[in-house]
């Protein structure tokens, strides 16, 4: 999706620092704990999840929930962990590295939603980022009880649930009978119910190959992107914007801005995508890190590695 309007610039957390100092070096990071299943392909889950946050300068601390087995065009299966496993690796990482956000993709099955939000309950001060991605591809009865283990369990604790128009509209308000789709606000609306104060909707069909993004109280529309719609099938959409719109929450960035920053984030992403295999196009979610204009050009060499770096001088 490109926009109409917007030039991205990298979000205003991200520094790049020359050299760094001792004191920098000891400052504060903002951290971010997932909850996401690992996905082979690089497209969505916690691979994504690590790139996004690492662009916006924010310490990942990832749980794996599970594993997709799929290729760039298709989910053909998933396999849990079971809930103690991901419990364990959350509790022993807490007792240790206080996160400023969580965010939670797919976790695999009910047991873990249950588990993972008996965890939160001790950190209800932490704000909480929800990303329910499409599960089309799942058995019809695993959704239903993931979807109603979802709303029962997990949104009660969410700050933010982030979602696809007709995902959440499927979801949230499956008796929707009125002939126009419900909108953004109708989404916020439903989504309160469950107690989630902040509801933000992507993919909403404008005319004109335009889509719009909506940000949503109960009662107020907070803030609106809209984009051009690109012409390709894109994977891994959503997790790139709920992992960054976390990461910009935890650095302390106002939330209407950090849905901005984030969405403007995706849409580089997205106009930069490749297709690294014979599937749908992936976000390069390093566009940022790719040189541009003249330095783009690097001077013929034999080395196989433009840069001189010693693995055995490099400072961590």
């Amino acid at each position: 999706m490109k926009s109409p309007k917007n030039e991205f610039s990298p979000p205003s957390v991200i520094e790049v620092l020359e050299e760094f100092d001792d004191d920098a070096m000891d400052g504060p990071m903002a951290s971010v704990m997932v909850f996401n299943a690992n996905d082979a392909s690089g497209a969505g889950g916690l691979a994504a999840d690590a790139v996004a946050l690492a662009s916006v300068g924010v310490h990942s601390m990832p749980v794996v929930t599970g594993a997709y087995v799929r290729d760039t065009s298709e989910i053909v299966d998933h396999y849990a962990f079971d809930d103690e496993s991901v419990t364990g690796q959350a509790s022993t990482i807490l007792e240790d590295v206080p996160p400023d956000v969580f965010k939670i993709g797919f976790v695999g099955n009910p047991h873990n939603l249950s588990a993972i939000a008996s965890l939160l309950s001790d950190w209800a001060d932490v704000p909480v980022v929800t990303y329910m991605p499409d599960l089309s591809w799942w058995q019809d009865d695993q959704i239903d009880q993931y979807l109603d283990a979802c709303a029962e369990i997990m949104l009660p604790q969410t700050t933010v649930l982030v979602g696809n128009h007709s995902t959440l509209a499927r979801w949230l308000l499956p008796d929707w009978e009125q002939e126009q789709a419900p909108s953004a606000l109708d989404l916020a609306v439903a989504a309160q119910e469950f107690g989630v104060p902040y509801t933000l909707v992507t993919g909403i069909n404008l005319p004109d190959q335009f889509i719009d993004n909506v940000l949503c109280s109960a009662t107020d529309v907070l803030c609106r992107e809209k984009f051009e719609r690109l012409e390709a099938t894109f994977v891994g959409a959503g997790d790139t914007l709920s992992a960054t719109l976390a990461a910009l929450i935890a650095a302390g960035t106002e939330l209407t801005e950090a849905v901005t920053e984030a969405l403007s984030y995706l849409d580089r992403s997205l106009e930069g995508g490749f297709r690294p295999g014979m599937g749908h196009v992936q976000p390069d979610r390093l566009f940022w890190a790719h040189p541009e204009g003249d330095d783009a050009d690097f001077e013929e060499s034999d080395d196989t590695f433009p840069f001189d770096i010693s693995p055995h001088e490099t400072r961590h």
